[in-house]
């Protein structure tokens, strides 16, 4: 198993996931260049990749998919709703004819070596998903990169993962104290918008508990985080529960590992 984070945050989110003989992107949020460059910078050649899968509709996972899936011919999957979203007339410069659309069946799809499920999220977009990825040898990497609260419908599909990409967004009084307008702090922080660092720690030791073995922090915002602090935070509720770090778990800020390679 071989993931490479390209991508991490408000300005962009992508992240590259290979298995054997199949390679996968998760969103493409930077544009079709830069998701180029940095898949070559790390050795990786984009003609290689075999399917795309979208989260959702916003443009820091979706700035570079109309060129880069188009350029490749690479089949992209994502839900009903996104999908939807992107065929209306003026979302023509995300899709076009030349993409290869797929609703990801409920069931799940079989693609390469992974079987790909997905899960509903609580974002403010049209159908946010996210995704768990499951090998032959049974491990599971699960997605969770926007949501503004974790459901019981989330807890339940991502229970047992061995590996987590989790949403770590913000500080709550980062975000009141700062220089957003009072209606985007509302949204940020609401149950539809983006995840604090606190109420991602809290999710974490129940899923320690059940298997989870690698947690990647992932969607920090540059205004409203710092690395280390969603880092701590995390760390300190683990250690509440007697969880120590290198033991009983890893845990990695995915801003950080950007030009890095995570083999799990």
């Amino acid at each position: 198993m071989i993931i490479f984070p390209l991508f991490s945050g408000s300005a962009g989110n992508s992240t590259y996931l290979k298995c054997k003989n199949t390679a996968v992107l998760v969103d493409v949020g930077r544009s079709a260049k830069q998701t180029e460059d940095s898949l070559i910078q790390k050795n990786l050649h984009p003609s290689k990749i075999n399917f795309i899968f979208i989260t959702h509709e916003h443009l820091d996972h979706v700035k570079g998919l109309h060129i880069f899936a188009s350029k490749y011919k690479i089949p992209v999957y994502s839900s009903k709703g996104t999908i939807n979203f992107f065929r209306k007339k003026n979302n023509s410069r995300v899709i076009s004819d030349k993409l290869l659309f797929k609703v990801i069946p409920s069931k799940g799809v079989e693609i390469g070596d992974f079987f790909v499920k997905s899960f509903n999220v609580s974002h403010d977009c049209c159908e946010g998903i996210g995704y768990i990825f499951e090998t032959q040898n049974e491990r599971k990497i699960a997605f969770v990169t926007d949501t503004g609260c974790v459901t019981n419908e989330m807890r339940n599909s991502i229970v047992g993962c061995d590996t987590l990409f989790l949403e770590s967004n913000h500080d709550v009084k980062m975000v009141e104290c700062g220089k957003y307008p009072y209606n985007i702090k509302k949204r940020i922080i609401s149950d539809i918008g983006h995840l604090s660092n606190e109420d991602c720690a809290k999710e974490l030791p129940n899923l320690v508990n059940s298997g989870l073995t690698h947690i990647i922090l992932s969607h920090l915002s540059k205004n409203n985080n710092l690395a280390q602090l969603a880092y701590q935070t995390a760390v300190s509720t683990l250690f509440e529960h007697n969880m120590k770090e290198n033991i009983d778990y890893t845990l990695f800020v995915s801003k950080n590992i950007n030009n890095s390679c995570c083999s799990f």
